[in-house]
């Protein structure tokens, strides 16, 4: 085995020698109408070799150490054999989510300036459109056809390209935000910190070699290679995922016996209702890890009835910085469920090994150093910041937006996680929701989960949000009602009777008083990743322009 340093991709080569004939993957190739479903099967030798093939494919098309090449490849085993056969190369994926709108992906290409794409036919046909977005590419491969098949054939005859030898600060990849709160933002990463984080996600949750995974997050299975563990690709399109139909999941969930899975609130809300409507159960679950948005203790419970053997975690961090810290849903369930229910936050636990949490007086402003920043005093609410061996150090071509997110510490870098929370005496960190979404209201800030909470706990609640009215810092808090199927209020004694009811579920929390107004809306608009999290700045805008704010009694 040649040395290849630090480049992530020497994970897959020690699989592929010391496990070289377990699973690596197993690929959808049909579904039954039982919802059966049937996998193509691939090894980790073979796995390994057929990237080796792709970087020799790669790099014959004028790719080499350090281009930058937008992938465009769909979720399963060619999006993992063309992100190693890259890494191998010593290339910088670039991974944007598909679901984020034309203009949004455009934009981000464009800042991405990216050498070259790696994608399906329709991707490398439409980056020809003459687009500002695409005047850098000057190499295309087609990946997923049958001339792709039959050139990663003709290159297993070849023995395999020297692994690229690099330093743990090299370049390694380039990888967008949600947006949720804000355009997209390419964070960089190094191959040192996919290293951090390959040991944080496999020493933080006890995960080993053998392990059978289905990630409903696509990135989440490029770690699977180098953790040893089997990738089973779910029936699901990642820019749409809750448009998935819950029995092919199920169902290979239980026949491929998966052991671990990651995934947001929504979807696994929606596997935990099928299955407890069929009866069915997850006995081979052992582990999952549930992020993306504040986890419901109504879910969470659920879960410890369909999948009794599972231990459920959910960890809590950013693109810029996973994971952070985690807590048990043990621990989630008990007594910090209802602090959660009385206004003080939702409890995200610990930091992980390596990583270390604090909270500071917000600011609007770019903070220098570590040592003008403001601490607050334990227990009270303010900015978030973490710094850890995972913690990226910078957003690509975003200068501006590096110094107002990062603060430096000596030879450490502190990311400003933009979300408000606090740490109670035993050191676990409550989260109460994103700084810009806060309510400035005349009698104070009021952050959306220090209210939320305690209106979720109405059976007839999917999701609600929290949103100003007006303009700060007299603004007024109004929430936004998206009930469950069936349940949607017809008229106006309907809705009457619906606010009522959530008021009464809602007296557990002080602030609950200070919501002015209840208002339901069918569906509330989410993030293109998880589902999970609300647009809360475009609902606040909308209702802004239904409503007006003097017809609300002040509190």
């Amino acid at each position: 085995m040649n040395d290849s340093g630090s480049n992530v991709a020497r994970h897959l080569r020690q699989a592929a020698t010391e496990r070289p004939d377990d699973l690596a993957t197993k690929s959808p190739l049909s579904v039954s109408p039982e919802g059966k479903v049937v996998h193509a099967l691939c090894t980790f030798r073979q796995l390994d070799r057929e990237s080796d093939a792709a970087a020799r494919i790669f790099h014959a098309d004028g790719i080499s150490e350090g281009s930058r090449v937008l992938l465009a490849v769909k979720p399963g085993h060619d999006l993992i054999v063309g992100m190693f056969g890259l890494l191998k190369l010593g290339a910088v994926p670039v991974a944007i989510d598909p679901g984020m709108g034309w203009s949004a992906f455009l934009s981000c290409v464009h800042r991405s300036r990216p050498e070259a794409i790696v994608g399906l036919r329709r991707a490398t046909i439409l980056s020809r459109l003459p687009l500002p977005a695409f005047a850098t590419l000057k190499h295309r491969v087609t990946v997923g056809g049958s001339r792709w098949r039959a050139l990663l054939q003709q290159c297993l005859a070849h023995p395999p390209r020297p692994m690229v030898k690099l330093a743990p600060d090299a370049p390694a990849a380039i990888l967008f935000t949600s947006g949720s709160t804000g355009a997209p933002k390419g964070v960089s990463y190094t191959h040192g910190m996919f290293d951090a984080q390959i040991n944080l996600i496999r020493d933080t949750y006890g995960i080993r070699p053998g392990e059978v995974d289905m990630p409903m997050l696509p990135l989440f299975a490029l770690f699977n290679p180098a953790l040893g563990m089997t990738t089973v690709t779910p029936l699901l399109d990642p820019s749409h995922p809750l448009n998935a139909e819950a029995a092919p999941l199920i169902a290979a969930l239980i026949a491929e016996k998966v052991t671990t899975s990651f995934g947001s609130p929504a979807i696994w809300g929606k596997i935990a209702d099928a299955c407890e409507a069929r009866g069915l159960r997850l006995p081979d679950l052992r582990r999952l890890l549930i992020a993306g948005a504040p986890v419901s203790g109504e879910l969470l419970a659920k879960l410890r009835v369909i999948a009794p053997n599972c231990a459920t975690h959910t960890p809590y961090g950013a693109t810029e910085c996973l994971p952070a810290t985690t807590i048990s849903a043990e621990e989630l369930l008990g007594e910090a469920r209802q602090q959660a229910l009385r206004g003080e936050g939702t409890c995200v636990g610990r930091p992980v090994s390596g990583v270390e949490v604090r909270i500071i007086r917000e600011t609007d402003s770019p903070i220098a150093s570590l040592a003008t920043a403001q601490a607050c005093a334990p227990g009270e609410i303010g900015e978030i910041i973490v710094t850890g061996p995972s913690v990226t150090r910078t957003y690509d071509g975003l200068p501006a937006a590096t110094l107002l997110a990062k603060i430096s510490d000596g030879g450490r870098v502190w990311h400003r996680m933009g979300d408000l929370g606090r740490i109670d005496a035993e050191g676990r960190l409550f989260f109460l929701g994103r700084r810009i979404e806060k309510i400035r209201t005349a009698g104070g800030d009021l952050p959306t989960e220090s209210v939320e909470p305690a209106f979720r706990t109405h059976p007839h609640v999917g999701r609600c949000a929290l949103v100003a009215i007006g303009d700060a810092p007299n603004q007024i808090a109004v929430l936004v009602v998206e009930p469950r199927p069936g349940h949607f209020p017809q008229n106006s004694g309907e809705r009457e009777t619906f606010a009522t009811a959530l008021r009464d579920a809602a007296k557990i929390n002080p602030h609950a008083s200070t919501v002015q107004g209840i208002v339901f809306q069918r569906s509330l608009p989410v993030d293109v990743r998880h589902n999970a999290k609300i647009h809360r700045l475009r609902l606040s805008k909308e209702w802004s322009g239904r409503l007006n704010p003097k017809s609300f009694r002040q509190p």
